[in-house]
């Protein structure tokens, strides 16, 4: 048990020992307090939330006789600063106090009953002994705990007992002869008083409900409402009585817990619950050529706040933003809504145009403007905003949801501090990379992936003396896709991680089918490595473990990381680079020249080759001849060569430019032609042409 739970226990127990717990015997209080608090530790700590062990607590407190709302607003304090784990708490204690209220109830009706059946009996033996049947109905009248009070059929009061004119803060005189249709208070249902018609026109004999009145001295009274029908021996409607349980303090505490359900503890803000309670009512009946706005804001750089100033300093920010949206918006009638971190919406009901969202958001990031004073520091705060702005009809919650948040997205991606417009069509091919990569995971599962291997070849023999392996998806709607069409969005989806460690098992257990078969003749395996893959921790655990299962020498696997990925010499990820080398795992830099790149990182670096971008080649061979273009490409080289490195060509297609590459040195080749990508087969018949055997069949 943590040391929270043990303060919970020991609190719990001094609360229960107090008061009425001082007289119950300690035989009784002590299985009383031990079970109470084993259930709400149960409905505190099991998952999924279980409300019953919760109400199940309240319950038994009733039942040992703790009915004292001094002790439910002390037990529910008490819960209140329990912490409980992903904002559980709101939860625990409304289960507590429903079960505390539910068993309250129960124990009012059965007395209500009670006193029914002690009325009907009255009526009954007053027919019989007028003056006896008199004398205890009187008793019962006027010392009940519950308020009592006498109609006619017209609804004419005849009489209150002390306890229904001490809840009204009247006098019998002020109350009888008042109609009972007088007592309408403005939340009252129109259900409410068609039931009470049906009673008194004989259609049913009682009904109950939680009714609010108004007393004298203007205050509200929340009742729990008894009405029955008295009928004569003949069964004809003669009267009704009404019986009244006080239940204000509950409904007050049912409110509060309420609005701790529905809002930010933090900012005050409605929560993510209620926005999308609003959000979805606005979407049940909405009126012909109903519009509606919604903005999704979110703060541009809140956790280098955090990480720098502290949580506090970052929690008084979020307090501060979310009153300069209140106050800028909240007024315009539109509803301001927390949905948890520094992520923030606002709704707008009844929009009547594009223009009016743009006009929000421009007045939301307006008072965002002037700095903040958090303790001693001022600060500047940017955020992004997504707009959408539609008639109803044209989506649903849900879906503008979405729409909402790919916007800010791509507010976010444009730069920050600046609101996006919704654009259908962006949203539509945003909205297909995100499809792709919800598939991703299933097209893993269900084998739709597969590898091609390209040769690459030495320049001054055109031997294959490599492969690389590439990845393919066979969609079952789209055909077969290139890796320009998916790796992108896995990469920021973050599925390349799985992808990834796919096609290096994929690539390495080929490698060693060839290895296994053709020896020294078989091709060394390349396989690129995407960013992520690079600063993923489990990187080296993942490749000894491939490597392993696959039975593949390490020195036949070559990793080609791209030129964005090369690692500075302080970056933390660059000793995994060194433990790969160490294992025998080779590294080449892939696609290089295509971005700047601190060239002394290439001595720091654990690489034993670079391959330079196709794009060089391909623009060389468009242009015809250019001295100075073929001279970057030798000083690359050159310098490569300097270095120690190897040096790779890509995008080679035509014999001119094997023959221009090899005179300028570089080692090897690769390109369309040397081979295009093609399944294993293929380069399995290209070894066996090589090491001169009979032609190879099946994948090698």
């Amino acid at each position: 048990m943590d040391a929270a739970a043990v303060r919970f226990r020991d609190s719990w127990s001094r609360l229960l020992r107090q008061g009425h717990g001082a007289a119950v015997s300690p035989g009784v209080l002590g299985p009383l307090v031990y079970r109470t608090a084993e259930l709400l530790s149960r409905a505190h700590g099991e998952e999924p939330f279980d409300p019953g062990p919760a109400e199940r607590a309240g319950a038994l407190l009733v039942e040992a006789q703790f009915t004292d709302p001094v002790v439910l607003a002390r037990a529910v304090e008490l819960l209140q600063e329990w912490p409980a784990p992903d904002g559980r708490g709101p939860a625990l204690t409304g289960a507590f106090a429903a079960g505390w209220s539910a068993a309250l109830r129960d124990r009012t009706l059965r007395e209500q009953e009670a006193i029914r059946r002690a009325v009907d009996l009255a009526r009954r033996d007053a027919e019989r002994a007028l003056y006896a049947s008199e004398t205890r109905f009187r008793a019962m009248f006027e010392r009940a705990a519950i308020g009592i009070g006498f109609a006619d059929l017209e609804g004419k009061l005849i009489a209150v007992n002390g306890a229904l004119q001490e809840m009204f803060a009247a006098t019998a005189e002020d109350m009888r002869g008042l109609n009972v249709e007088s007592l309408v208070h403005p939340d009252d249902s129109a259900e409410v008083w068609e039931t009470y018609h049906e009673l008194v026109e004989g259609e049913r004999e009682n009904f109950q409900c939680d009714k609010p009145y108004y007393r004298r001295d203007g205050e509200v009274l929340w009742t729990h409402l008894t009405v029955s029908l008295i009928r004569d021996e003949q069964g004809t409607p003669r009267y009704q009585v009404a019986m009244l349980e006080d239940i204000t303090d509950q409904h007050r505490l049912q409110e509060r817990l309420r609005h701790q359900a529905t809002h930010d503890p933090l900012t005050g803000l409605p929560n993510r619950t209620a926005f999308f309670e609003r959000l979805e009512a606005l979407f049940d009946d909405p009126g012909p050529g109903a519009r509606f706005g919604l903005c999704s804001l979110d703060l541009d750089g809140f956790k280098n706040i955090n990480d720098s100033l502290g949580h506090e300093a970052g929690d008084q920010l979020l307090g501060a933003v979310a009153d300069r949206l209140h106050s800028g918006v909240a007024p315009l009638g539109h509803l301001v809504a927390r949905l948890g971190g520094d992520e923030f919406a606002v709704l707008m009901e009844g929009s009547r145009g594009p223009q009016e969202g743009i006009a929000v958001a421009q007045r939301v990031l307006g008072s965002l403007a002037p700095p903040f004073l958090i303790g001693d520091q001022q600060l500047v705060v940017r955020a992004s905003m997504g707009v959408v702005e539609q008639p109803v009809s044209a989506t649903t919650a849900s879906a503008a949801m979405r729409s909402v948040d790919l916007t800010l997205y791509r507010a976010k991606k444009e730069g920050r501090g600046r609101w996006t417009l919704f654009d259908p069509q962006r949203n539509a091919v945003a909205v297909s990379q995100y499809a792709m990569s919800v598939r991703i995971p299933m097209a893993l599962d269900r084998g739709e992936f597969f590898l091609d291997y390209q040769p690459l070849c030495a320049l001054d023999d055109g031997a294959m003396v490599a492969v690389e392996a590439l990845v393919r998806w066979r969609h079952p709607e789209l055909g077969v896709l290139g890796p320009d069409e998916f790796i992108t969005t896995a990469e920021d989806s973050g599925l390349i991680i799985p992808l990834g460690r796919w096609v290096l098992l994929h690539a390495c257990e080929q490698a060693a089918r060839w290895a296994a078969r053709f020896g020294d003749a078989a091709p060394r395996m390349n396989v690129n490595l995407a960013v992520r893959q690079a600063r993923n921790a489990g990187l080296i655990a993942d490749i000894d473990r491939i490597l392993r299962s696959s039975d593949l020498d390490p020195g036949r696997l070559q990793l080609e990381i791209t030129e964005s990925a090369m690692l500075g010499p302080r970056d933390p990820a660059l000793q995994a680079l060194h433990e790969l080398v160490a294992m025998g795992v080779s590294l080449t830099v892939d696609d290089f020249g295509t971005g700047w790149s601190n060239l002394a990182y290439l001595r720091d670096l654990p690489v034993s080759g670079l391959k330079i971008d196709g794009s060089f080649v391909s623009e060389l061979r468009a242009s015809g001849e250019d001295p100075v273009g073929w001279r970057i490409i030798g000083g690359m080289v050159s310098l490569a060569h300097s270095l120690g490195l190897s040096v790779t060509a890509e995008g080679v297609e035509t014999a001119a430019d094997a023959q221009r590459l090899r005179s300028i040195g570089c080692d090897w080749a690769q390109g369309w032609y040397y081979g295009r990508p093609v399944r294993p087969g293929e380069i399995t018949r290209r070894i066996v042409e090589a090491v001169g055997g009979t032609r190879a069949d099946g994948e090698g």
